[in-house]
């Protein structure tokens, strides 16, 4: 609602001017002063929006009411109510900023579209400012869901330059050509910090948090100007504070080297998933550049971190990984002098593990059993390998079956629904798949990745409302599917090697 002061020095000025605008007005909350200096007083605990202010007042007049008034609230509006012989205030007060004024006396008719007219203009304001926030809003949500899904593709599938050149923009991230991850374990029932921790990295204008999966949050830095210890330890240290003191003990920070090229991400990813595997450090963060080497093979402690990363492989479906890894844990059973029956042990609570993420995925696998000792090392390499390929079969005979459909009904509901804020994470409710795993089989089945075939799906839709001379561009651009004219004009642009100007023009025969 609209509030109104009323300032007038008659009692019977403002009362009449008060029956007024109730009556042609009934929905505005008016007050009333009866000098400048309450005017000022009661514009501070009023606030209104709208005052109509009387020039000649004993004391403190309207003039300078309306300077002292405008100096601390800026938005207020004001209509001066004068009289014929002062008319040269009226020109004053307009040059300090009052919308129109009311000579008296007036007729009421003249009273009634004097305010009207002020009334509509805060009214549009407040619909312009309320389309603005709203905009402003929905592209912070959309930012967001775009940071997340652009992380997941970067560290496990492949990322359109086109659009990740638009976000670095976007997002005014600092980037530059050198970049590291890390990697940070967030313990469990402290989920809940995640946005704290997220907005602790945004403010650093230097990087992307990615999704919290599994208690575990990427982070993708960019370098900033500092040395990369220096800025790694700063920000570590910082996001460690978001937990309390009771439950620091389950935080803890791997940190993967620093590479000069995006291309080389997963790398340190998956350094940073090692470096925060051992979290019985006292200092709660650690490069992986700081593990000691015990010898060229994999050491049996290392090689027990390793297991950590199955459960992203297995997701992604990277057997051939999966197997190396096993066969490096065997390796280092035996370089390290492990007795054959404890590493056989070892070996298959890591086939265990795989078998649990396999069976929390929906897939039906037989449990992984050794049916007799193994003799030798060799005999347990072999044996291990014949069990992981029977879990390997059981998860490639499931997505088979599942993938044709899935595939289908993720097209179909981008197309349908393009206008959305779509995310991995709203595809993976839809389907009922990870969302790292649908970003690769997305990739592998079409050759592109979601966010190229939504891109696609609006610029489609926009070629045909184009076709449509009395739709406005912005009209457009809301309707399928963004926020910001110009950031649509330059993906449509990318798209099409045209404005959306210049196609409307080409394609209605229109000339410049």
């Amino acid at each position: 609602m609209i509030k109104l002061l009323i300032v007038d020095d008659e009692q019977i000025e403002r009362e009449g001017m008060k029956a007024i605008l109730d009556r042609a007005f009934p929905d505005l909350i008016v007050e009333q002063a009866n000098n400048g200096n309450m005017a000022v007083e009661m514009a501070a605990r009023f606030r209104p929006d709208l005052v109509l202010m009387d020039i000649q007042m004993p004391g403190m007049n309207g003039l300078e009411a309306v300077e002292q008034i405008l100096s601390d609230l800026p938005h207020i509006k004001f209509i001066m109510v004068t009289a014929f012989d002062t008319f040269n205030y009226v020109q004053s007060a307009l040059k300090l900023g009052a919308k129109d004024y009311i000579l008296k006396p007036s007729k009421v008719s003249e009273i009634r579209a004097t305010v009207g007219k002020v009334l509509r203009v805060i009214e549009n304001e407040r619909e312009l400012q309320a389309e603005s926030s709203m905009q402003r809003v929905m592209l912070q949500r959309t930012l967001a869901l775009a940071e997340t899904d652009v992380v997941t593709q970067l560290l496990f599938d492949h990322v359109h330059e086109v659009h990740l050149n638009m976000l670095i923009e976007m997002l005014d991230i600092r980037s530059t050509s050198e970049v590291f991850v890390m990697n940070v374990i967030v313990p469990d029932g402290m989920e809940h910090l995640y946005s704290r921790i997220k907005e602790k990295v945004r403010k650093t204008r230097s990087g992307w948090v990615g999704a919290l999966y599994d208690g575990q949050l990427p982070v993708i830095m960019f370098r900033d100007g500092q040395s990369y210890r220096s800025q790694a330890i700063s920000l570590a240290r910082d996001i460690l504070s978001a937990g309390n003191t009771e439950q620091k003990a389950g935080w803890f920070i791997g940190i993967g080297n620093d590479c000069n090229s995006l291309e080389k991400i997963r790398q340190s990813y998956q350094e940073a998933i090692i470096a925060s595997s051992n979290r019985t450090l006292p200092v709660k963060y650690r490069f992986y550049q700081d593990i000691p080497v015990l010898s060229e093979a994999v050491s049996w402690q290392q090689a027990k971190y390793l297991k950590k990363d199955f459960a992203d492989q297995v997701r992604l479906g990277h057997w051939d990984q999966i197997k190396s890894n096993i066969s490096h844990l065997i390796q280092a059973y035996e370089m390290e002098g492990i007795e054959l029956q404890q590493a056989q042990q070892f070996v298959l609570k890591a086939l265990w593990s795989i078998w649990s993420i396999i069976s929390e995925l929906g897939i039906e696998a037989a449990i992984p059993i050794y049916h007799f000792q193994a003799r030798n090392y060799r005999q347990l390499r072999s044996e291990t390998v014949n069990l992981l390929m029977n879990i390997k079969h059981s998860y490639d005979k499931h997505y088979n079956n599942l993938e044709a459909d899935t595939i289908r009904q993720i097209k179909q509901y981008i197309m349908e629904n393009s206008q959305q804020n779509i995310s991995l994470e709203t595809l993976s409710n839809k389907v009922g798949l990870s969302p790292i795993y649908i970003s690769k089989m997305f990739k592998e089945k079409l050759g592109i990745n979601y966010i190229d075939f939504l891109t696609e799906c609006r610029i489609e839709k926009a070629k045909k409302m184009l076709a449509e001379p009395e739709r406005s561009i912005k009209e457009i651009t809301i309707e399928v599917g963004y926020h910001e004219p110009n950031y649509f004009s330059k993906v449509f642009k990318k798209m099409c090697n045209v404005t959306p100007r210049e196609y409307r023009k080409t394609l209605l025969g229109l000339k410049d």
